[in-house]
């Protein structure tokens, strides 16, 4: 019965930390069936968006320091959207006042969306992470993986060397989390994995209803081919990366400055 028990509280600070994408999910849905005279779907989809960042914020599920970290992936989303719809890597098919090179302005907040959640569920499970490789590793692996999103264009795809990289670093790291009064521990390998399989589902909802579309889904929609796990592995982390890189940096300044602040106090005293 505990195990359960810890199951659902697992399951429902989940769900807490999902809300922002689950809202998304379900405006792509529910603009699919319902429009609204003279507004374009991407258009309200944007200002659905906006409102729930508002809502997020306003009502605390939010801090102002985890938007600063969500609008900072919304612009490396919205970049690498820009540059792969017009390498025609996919399409999206609507029309929209709010279209930027092709690419409605929503669609950074799917990519905002994930470093939500993962903002949130770091912050609710209280996550640690145990021998976590230098700055000097991650930092430039992160890099390469982005990069080579781009690159692989114009040059060699070399995701599969990135992912041998990733295991090789990542190998002895683990996620430390808190569920209740019990902390458990997982490889941070394996939950690289496990996000990126949820996102390959929640992309295949997504071109469901036409959020984007791929080339061979332009007549008829079929499920994203499987190796697109692969993308959206790396993808996921480059973005978890990149939030342990924020949360260990905020958490050497709020040291630091807790130490000076003593400093003083015992210097006054």
């Amino acid at each position: 019965m505990r195990a359960i028990k810890q199951l659902i509280r697992f399951g429902y600070e989940q769900a807490l930390s999902c809300i922002f994408p689950v809202i998304i999910f379900a405006s792509l849905a529910i603009t699919k069936f319902i429009e609204i005279p003279f507004l374009p779907r991407y258009d309200l989809l944007l200002i659905i968006c906006l409102v729930t960042q508002v809502f997020m914020i306003a009502s605390g599920l939010e801090t102002k320091k985890e938007l600063v970290v969500i609008t900072l992936f919304h612009i490396i989303g919205l970049t690498l959207e820009i540059f792969k719809v017009n390498m025609g890597s996919w399409v999206y098919p609507e029309e929209a006042y709010t279209k930027f090179f092709g690419v409605p302005l929503y669609s950074g907040f799917m990519y905002a969306s994930v470093a939500s959640y993962l903002c949130q569920a770091w912050r609710r499970l209280d996550v640690r992470l145990v021998k976590w490789p230098s700055i000097f590793l991650a930092g430039p692996l992160a890099a390469a993986i982005y990069l080579n999103f781009f690159t692989h264009h114009y040059w060699l795809d070399i995701r599969w060397w990135l992912s041998a990289l990733v295991l090789i670093i990542f190998l002895r790291a683990w996620v430390d989390y808190k569920v209740g009064n019990k902390r458990y521990r997982m490889p941070i390998v394996l939950s690289f994995f496990l996000i990126g399989i949820f996102i390959w589902i929640a992309e295949n909802i997504a071109t469901f209803f036409q959020a984007w579309e791929y080339p061979n889904q332009a007549e008829v929609w079929s499920m994203v081919h499987l190796g697109k796990v692969s993308s959206w592995l790396l993808l996921v982390i480059v973005s978890f990366l990149i939030v342990a890189m924020l949360k260990q940096s905020q958490a050497k300044i709020e040291g630091m400055l807790e130490g000076n602040s003593q400093g003083a106090i015992r210097s006054k005293s």
